[in-house]
């Protein structure tokens, strides 16, 4: 939260722009040049975010439904990040995670007919058919990355919800950790290796996932910690009131 300043509230939930987009924006908008002119890769951009934005509402609000708290969402330059706490239950978690690709899944044939119907003015406008047909390709990219079972992106947490169901919440929070841990090194190294993106945007998103796949793991040790508190709390004798006096 902190470089972050509130944009809007929606919902009861506040969205919050972390001031390093604007720096990122300029940058990436700077080096466009598919367009005629820089607004339109400006409105690429931007739509980008909206995406994101309406992803991350799927989480916020998907989370409400099932008794969770959510009031946050904060955007940076590598997406958003939707303040989700559903309740402790398998259910909860797979339903508050899966809403926002969902949202995605939804938003294909959609952005599917706008394309189709621009595509008579390809000619007299190709920057606005182009940029359609980059908003359509977002979605779609920003699908398919979602749901990489990568720990902590969204298929990673939805294969861990999974987990949940016949493991239990610790041990599917093992595994899940675990293989976002080496996916992410994977992905970096594909990243790199194919040219998908610039070396260092490849380093920061390794490391975000690196290190929210550690974090997994430590909150996993945490839980092992508390529940075997709790077991212990459960076998500790009960003494009647008057013997512990007489103690």
């Amino acid at each position: 939260m902190q470089g972050a300043f509130r944009l809007f509230r929606f919902g009861g939930i506040q969205v919050y722009l972390h001031f390093s987009w604007f720096i990122v924006a300029a940058i990436e908008i700077q080096r466009a040049s598919l367009y005629s002119s820089k607004v339109w890769a400006a409105y690429e951009y931007i739509a980008l975010f909206a995406i994101v934005l309406l992803h991350e509402f799927g989480h916020a609000f998907a989370c409400r439904q099932t008794g969770g708290h959510a009031d946050r969402i904060v955007l940076w330059p590598l997406g958003g990040i939707a303040f989700v706490d559903p309740p402790r239950r398998p259910g909860a978690v797979l339903w508050s995670i899966a809403a926002g690709p969902l949202v995605n899944v939804v938003l294909i044939p959609v952005l599917s007919l706008v394309l189709a119907a621009s595509a008579g003015a390809a000619q007299e406008t190709p920057d606005f058919y182009l940029l359609v047909y980059h908003i359509w390709q977002i979605n779609l990219v920003l699908l398919i990355f979602n749901i990489l079972p990568v720990y902590p992106l969204d298929g990673g947490q939805i294969l861990r919800a999974l987990l949940w169901f016949p493991l239990g919440e610790i041990r599917s929070l093992q595994i899940a950790s675990v293989l976002g841990l080496v996916g992410a090194i994977i992905l970096a190294v594909l990243a790199l290796f194919l040219q998908i993106m610039q070396p260092i945007w490849v380093v920061v998103m390794a490391f975000f996932l690196i290190s929210r796949a550690i974090a997994g793991w430590q909150y996993a040790k945490a839980l092992v910690l508390e529940e075997e508190a709790n077991r212990a709390a459960r076998l500790v004798p009960i003494v009647p009131h008057s013997d512990r006096e007489s103690l």
